[in-house]
């Protein structure tokens, strides 16, 4: 998981760190309230915060995180006899707390639950991203990029070959890995999904092979592992160019032997399940690196397939933002103007990013037409022609064309990629014969 620690102590901090980043986890460290507030946004999976920190505490970075990213969770450190407070910051979102001093197997027990939790809510995601794929049946779009991709889910989904996905995060992989599923002789039997990098690697292992009563602190009674509740379908490990070296070993056993041992058990379990795995690393350079096993990537790689982004599949925009809409619960089209202005943006989220841009644009509009100034997207920086590249007036021009176009035409939006005014653009533009013609969402 990717964990932030934030304690004015830097000492304490580091300790917890240290050990975290030791159990398998992307840790990072902030020494002030004020620090951590500034990255409530970040993307992390937990944050672990000190409650007494001045002149920013525990409560504040409580709530930016929540305010900022709902899904992350907050585990507070408090000092002994300050409960009361602890008490307060769970009522405000908190997902626990820990007083210290602590053992440090407690906040390992702690992550473990939180672990859980996100494992639970990414299968209830994955879960209705599945009954939304199938009203549809198949991927969105008709460029010969994703032409490519179906006709190699219809070539190995009848085989149990074992299949590797490559691609850019927000590509869709897992979409293509239910359908090889779909297309099987197995798609009345389980899908089931793993997210490897969501993790520990103690708590993957337990999560993919069981565990027998007493393997571990906590373990009250047998529990199978999804191998198990896989027989007969598909087991989908995504992200596996996350997984330690210790564990790709165990996953090299399985896949050679088909077989494997609860943890804390000693039956060797048979099970048939087909395994289609996902990564957005190049694991090939991995390999090379030597992160990554040579053996353990020919087993899953029998059959790859990469996935296309976005930027390459420009012509399935229109098609893909209909099904997005559609599948938000609206009927709206998007304008020439809106079309325009997405096309010329290249989605390094690819269709994730699409889905999250529309969705904001939707709420945006009232459930309305959406127009350009409902769509958000991170402002591009315009290309500075390298000196000696031309003329100072043919630089001129194409830096206006190029803020025209990355605008959609709107001029307010133009002077402001090129941080102008918007008098100064109206000049330019009438240099250089641009200025016919009316403003596209201007205001």
């Amino acid at each position: 998981m990717k964990i932030l620690v934030v304690d004015d102590e830097p000492r304490y901090a580091q300790v917890v760190a240290d050990d975290l980043k030791d159990a398998g986890h992307e840790v990072y460290v902030r020494t002030s309230g004020t620090e951590a507030v500034k990255e409530a946004g970040a993307g992390y999976d937990v944050v672990i915060t000190d409650l007494r920190m001045t002149p920013v505490d525990g409560i504040a970075v409580l709530e930016a995180v929540k305010a900022a990213s709902p899904e992350t969770e907050v585990i507070v450190m408090t000092a002994f006899g300050a409960v009361d407070t602890a008490v307060e910051a769970m009522k405000r979102g908190a997902h626990d707390f820990i007083t210290k001093p602590f053992e440090l197997e407690q906040l390992h027990l702690r992550l473990e639950r939180v672990a859980e939790k996100l494992a639970l809510r990414r299968e209830n995601q994955a879960l209705r991203q599945e009954t939304g794929a199938e009203r549809v049946g198949e991927m969105v779009g008709t460029s010969p990029a994703l032409r490519k991709v179906r006709d190699l889910v219809a070539k190995v989904a009848p085989s149990d070959a074992s299949v590797l996905i490559l691609g850019e995060s927000g590509v869709g992989k897992e979409l293509v890995a239910r359908l090889i599923h779909r297309q099987s002789r197995r798609a009345g039997r389980p899908f089931v999904v793993v997210h490897a990098a969501a993790l520990p690697e103690t708590l993957l292992e337990s999560e993919l092979f069981g565990y027998e009563k007493g393997a571990f602190t906590g373990a009250a009674g047998r529990k199978p592992g999804r191998l198990e509740s896989a027989e007969g379908g598909t087991l989908f490990l995504d992200e596996i160019g996350e997984i330690s070296a210790a564990f790709q070993v165990k996953l090299l056993r399985f896949l050679q032997e088909k077989t494997f041992i609860r943890l804390g058990g000693s039956q060797t379990i048979k099970v048939d399940a087909r395994v289609v795995t996902a990564t957005n690393r190049d694991l090939l350079a991995e390999v090379r690196e030597g992160r990554f096993r040579e053996d353990l990537y020919y087993r899953l790689a029998v059959f790859p397939i990469t996935v296309p982004p976005l930027r390459e599949r420009k012509n399935d925009l229109a098609a893909l933002a209909g099904h997005v809409l559609a599948r938000l619960g609206t009927k709206t089209d998007l304008s020439v103007e809106v079309m325009h202005l997405i096309s010329g943006y290249d989605w390094p989220g690819n269709v994730r990013e699409l889905e999250n841009v529309l969705e904001r644009a939707l709420i945006l509009s009232g459930g309305g037409q959406i127009g350009p100034q409902h769509i958000q997207l991170p402002e591009p920086v315009l290309a500075r022609p390298e000196p000696g590249s031309g003329s100072l007036p043919e630089i001129e021009r194409k830096m206006l064309e190029d803020a025209m176009r990355k605008a959609a035409g709107n001029k307010t939006k133009a002077a402001k990629l090129l941080g102008i005014t918007r008098r100064m653009l109206y000049t330019k533009l009438e240099k250089f014969g641009m200025a016919a013609g009316e403003d596209a969402g201007d205001q």
